[in-house]
């Protein structure tokens, strides 16, 4: 049994009955309205009080004038703290909780934890995320129904990978599993699948595309955690790229490519792959080459002791981020006007491994703080909506603080546009966190109208 389908057994005894909910009543709007704040929307900041009221899962009214609530409404007076939007993480992988279904056991606990990590996620304050590479379908079906906790999320399903290729896992010494091997863990579960050939990669890309991606992941090039393929290896011929994007491109979304080198890269974005994941050894040719293709480079600030490394991974990771780290790829995508996307990439993380929110304000180094939060906000979710039709958000902008968009905020004690820094001391200074109009934290307090009243 796979854990997918353990997790179908574990939810099923969560989830209400179709039967169930339609007979339940339909729910009454809530509001809530946060009054007295600055705001940064996630592309400007408003430098004037303002208040924003949110009814149901939308923010439905913004003004720095009165605005009217009915009676019962929750009252948030955020006394001059900075309001924005959820911040998002555009390479996570929500499975990749040590102890989970990376490298252990497929049952309930391993659910519980990563249901856990999902919570730990929201209370960091990061509402939404691209997931590249798990099999985590269920587990975003959860949190979207309101069972438990968590970011939004954007699947890739399983990584595409060839033979000896980053998402190849299988053991070098067995038999291949076209000829009767053994797959490995990771393709059991639906985190990686092999595939070689054009057919072979048309089926794999589009049976992610029917279990529910919404996008599609490659693995393009070497990798720092696989075992079989030095980071500068070349993965994927032209035609095998070309037909994973194609099969993306017929249901209206996009492919993302794991790739360090500049010739990697290349082939990618001649392929036609939207989103570079990594990109640290490009040169300023391709950097200007993925600018006139309008492509992003989805950057991982990547520093010693993010993730744990066995030694021989060490040094493939110091191989892959060559001589001056990520710094020298993000100085020439903006240089060239690249589109950056933020994301972390950090996997066998517990209760006290190092968070998004210690990597975030690095890129301070290169960019203003009000362009590091546009990117880590609005900036991604323009990414993540390239996903057209297969975005199941699509009904309202993300990454926004602006009228009709999802209410996902966070109310920051200061303001992150004079410290980035504010972001990392998460528990002090994130005083309020909603997402879905849903109030996740709260340490200001609230009010309670007692009738229908401007604010």
């Amino acid at each position: 049994m796979t854990l997918r389908l353990n997790r179908r057994a574990v939810l099923n005894g969560l989830l209400v009955t179709p039967l169930l909910a339609a007979a339940a009543p339909a729910p009454v709007l809530s509001t809530i309205l946060i009054r007295n704040t600055y705001l940064f929307d996630g592309i400007n900041s408003v430098r004037r009080p303002c208040n924003v009221r949110i009814t149901g899962k939308h923010i439905d009214a913004i003004s720095s004038g009165d605005i009217p609530i009915p009676a019962g409404s929750t009252v948030i007076d955020a006394a001059g703290q900075t309001l924005m939007p959820g911040l998002t993480d555009a390479h996570w992988h929500m499975a990749a909780v040590k102890g989970v279904s990376w490298m252990g056991p497929e049952d309930a606990v391993s659910i519980a934890l990563i249901f856990e990590d999902a919570k730990r996620q929201l209370m960091r304050g990061f509402t939404t995320v691209r997931d590249t590479a798990g099999s985590i379908l269920d587990v975003r079906d959860a949190i979207d129904r309101g069972i438990v906790p968590g970011p939004r999320c954007f699947p890739s399903g399983a990584a595409i990978s060839q033979t000896s290729g980053h998402g190849d896992f299988d053991p070098v010494d067995e038999l291949p599993v076209s000829l009767g091997g053994a797959p490995s863990h990771y393709r059991r579960l639906g985190m990686t699948a092999v595939a070689n050939g054009v057919p072979e990669v048309l089926a794999a890309a589009r049976h992610q595309l029917k279990r529910g991606a919404t996008q599609v992941k490659i693995m393009a090039g070497g990798g720092v955690t696989s075992d079989y393929d030095p980071i500068d290896t070349l993965q994927f011929t032209p035609k095998e790229l070309q037909a994973i994007v194609q099969a993306a491109s017929d249901w209206g979304t996009y492919a993302c490519a794991h790739a360090y080198t500049a010739h990697g890269v290349r082939r990618c974005l001649d392929a036609g792959v939207l989103s570079i994941e990594h990109g640290h050894l490009i040169d300023d040719a391709t950097a200007e080459l993925m600018a006139e293709k309008g492509a992003w480079l989805s950057t991982q600030p990547f520093e010693d002791g993010d993730n744990i490394l066995t030694e021989a991974q060490l040094k493939k990771a110091r191989e892959s981020l060559g001589h001056t780290g990520w710094q020298t790829s993000v100085k020439l995508a903006k240089k060239h006007g690249v589109k950056v996307a933020f994301g972390t990439d950090l996997f066998a993380r517990t209760a006290t491994s190092r968070t998004e929110n210690a990597a975030l304000p690095r890129l301070g180094e290169i960019f203003s703080n009000a362009e590091v939060l546009r990117i880590a906000t609005s900036g991604n979710c323009d990414l993540f909506a390239q996903s057209g039709k297969r975005n199941p958000y699509r009904a309202a902008p993300i990454g926004v603080v602006k009228e009709g968009a999802w209410a996902d905020l966070l109310l920051i004690r200061g303001n992150p546009l004079d410290n980035l820094h504010l972001i990392e001391d998460y528990e002090k200074n994130m005083l309020l966190i909603i997402k879905d109009g849903i109030i996740h934290k709260n340490l200001i307090g609230t009010e309670m109208s007692a009738q229908t009243q401007e604010w």
